[in-house]
């Protein structure tokens, strides 16, 4: 039977201790001549960002790193009190949000900084930005090239103040492409001296992401920025072979057995009748699916643990539901826990595990954990 718990036992518990612990790790490997800045933008990667960042908060992370001012309103609402980059920038219309909550904007479009600097002036402040420098990446960013331009622009912008410049990598997790990051290095160097020759005084030095700093020595300058190592998730995102800190998963994901039934030899199951028994045989059905972060991709491919032992999906994944064939768990009971990201009895699935198999990686694991599910923090408090 499951227990009577007023919702549906479906959840992702969410280890503080292990977050904190990340922290910890990280930056005894790479050392205390820098500042960090969690990314705790998409909901902390689907880790719940308010919870993750008051941790973090309390054990001294310099920066925290969203990707809209939305996230960044969130987090004072919650009583951030650290610094906030918006990694984003902002839309039109949101130069009064960015001003009224104190969050510091990337620019990269004149036409934003310059409404800024309106709004600022208004108020008889000066804002300060970073400007981000697309250095390879060609996604967003002003071009490396031309940096000298923009930051020539910016010095009739009297109310804003150059307090950062930053970049992106392209390839930091893969060491074949060594040498395009060292260029993407160089470009960097290039445009801070750039605008330093314009007369900015960028305070921050803002190139590398979690394969970056954890990789390439070289690109960390004088802050880092931690996304999913913070989270545990280093297994596909960081180069194979060399040494990394100690991580610890943050996250796990679980449910329980909601129904139990035998199935005849011959019969098929779920959309599609994509999976016939061989066998007679015992399955399972959970009370999560696609709608809750579980990937369509694992109909017949993932694999789940019930009292340690590896259990096969079976069938199509659907929107609320997955059924798992539970017929080598001798006694398997309704209201048995289930894990579908975690470890039981020695066994482990990650969410690299499941990455892996749907050709994704781990972030986007993460990510698609829908607010639907509930997260159980797990703490020393």
């Amino acid at each position: 039977m499951i227990a009577d718990t007023g919702q549906r036992p479906t959840w992702a518990e969410i280890d503080l201790n292990n977050l904190a612990f990340n922290f910890k790790s990280v930056k005894s490997f790479i050392g205390d001549t820098v500042k960090y800045m969690a990314v705790v933008k998409a909901d902390a990667y689907g880790h719940g960002a308010l919870q993750c960042a008051k941790r973090l908060e309390a054990e001294g992370i310099d920066w925290f790193g969203v990707a809209l001012p939305e996230e960044g309103v969130e987090l004072r609402r919650a009583g951030i009190r650290k610094l906030i980059l918006c990694l984003g920038g902002f839309w039109p219309g949101q130069e009064s949000l960015v001003l009224n909550n104190r969050l510091t904007p990337v620019v990269f479009q004149f036409d934003r900084a310059e409404a800024l600097n309106n709004a600022a002036r208004i108020r008889g402040t000066v804002a300060a930005v970073h400007v981000k420098i697309d250095t390879g990446m060609g996604r967003i960013g002003v071009r490396f090239d031309d940096a000298a331009e923009f930051a020539e622009a910016l010095r009739g912008l009297r109310h804003l103040s150059v307090e950062g410049l930053m970049t992106h990598f392209a390839a930091a997790d893969d060491l074949n492409e060594n040498d395009f990051t060292d260029l993407q290095i160089k470009r960097f160097t290039e445009a801070t001296i750039a605008f330093r020759d314009r007369g900015h005084n960028p305070v921050y030095l803002d190139m590398a992401n979690s394969p970056g700093a954890v990789a390439h020595p070289s690109a960390r300058s004088n802050m880092v920025r931690l996304g999913g190592v913070l989270y545990g998730l280093g297994g596909d995102v960081l180069p194979p072979g060399i040494e990394i800190p100690e991580l610890r998963p943050v996250l796990a994901l679980k449910t329980r057995i909601a129904f139990l039934k035998r199935v005849p030899k011959g019969e098929t199951l779920g959309y599609g009748r994509t999976f016939e028994s061989k066998s007679e045989m015992t399955v399972a059905t959970l009370p999560i699916g696609y709608q809750d972060g579980y990937n369509r991709l694992l109909s017949n491919n993932g694999q789940i643990l019930v009292r340690g032992i590896y259990c096969p999906v079976v069938g199509r994944i659907s929107m609320d539901w997955t059924i798992v064939d539970v017929t080598e768990i001798p006694g398997a009971v309704e209201g048995d826990e289930v894990i579908l990201i975690g470890d039981s009895s020695g066994n482990r699935i990650t969410a690299e595990d499941l990455a892996g198999r749907i050709g994704t990686i781990s972030y986007e694991v993460t990510c698609a954990i829908d607010r639907r599910v509930p997260r159980k923090f797990l703490s020393v408090d």
